[in-house]
């Protein structure tokens, strides 16, 4: 997959939260909203939202990074899952 974009990475997990888990598909939801505490979604659609993003990005989370500072609002998992792709290119990119 071509790297993605934090732009692209929003706007992608915010079509997933639309078409799973809100009523209104018009509704958006901003950046600093916990997606836990205003009822978006409870913890099994947080372990769905993390199995869209291994799929969807192709990564692996491990068990110290699912925690709610890194998923609880659209804001953190962007940013959370921006530095997680730059840093799976580096190694990827990396001399053997």
């Amino acid at each position: 997959m071509s790297a993605a974009s934090q732009t692209q990475i929003r706007d992608s997990v915010m079509q997933f939260l639309q078409s799973n888990f809100m009523f209104d598909q018009k509704k958006q939801v901003g950046d600093d909203q916990s997606l836990l505490e205003s009822g978006i979604v409870d913890s099994t659609g947080i372990l769905e939202l993390i199995g869209f993003l291994e799929d969807t990005y192709q990564v692996k989370f491990l068990d110290e990074e699912l925690v709610a500072e890194n998923f609880d609002t659209l804001g953190k998992l962007t940013s959370f899952l921006m530095t997680k792709l730059m840093h799976a290119g580096e190694a990827t990119n990396a001399p053997a």
